[in-house]
């Protein structure tokens, strides 16, 4: 997480949903997706959460997450390049990069 300072729950919000199972972690993405895509602070975050627990379901071997996160970081990332646009765009690369 490279010093990031958070400016939203995405870590916490999904760290919940990880107990609960897939299907909360599917809810918990489709709220914060809805609510927050229009303001490019809170959707990179969102990527950048999204990307973060990809790699430490895999550290811990639980492939399903895994595979969950990446699916949705994917769908992200692609909404993300074909949606936001200038200054929006540009936050999003240099934060992701």
């Amino acid at each position: 997480m490279n010093d990031y300072e958070f400016k939203t729950t995405f870590w916490q919000d999904f760290t919940i949903a990880d107990k609960f199972g897939l299907n909360a972690i599917k809810d918990t993405y489709t709220r914060a997706f809805n609510e927050w895509k229009t303001d490019k602070v809170y959707i990179t975050e969102l990527v950048l959460v999204l990307n973060w627990k990809i790699w430490e379901h895999h550290e811990k071997g639980d492939k399903k997450t895994s595979e969950l996160y990446d699916k949705l970081w994917r769908e992200t990332d692609e909404w993300c390049m074909e949606n936001l646009k200038d200054d929006d765009l540009r936050y999003y690369l240099q934060t992701t990069d």
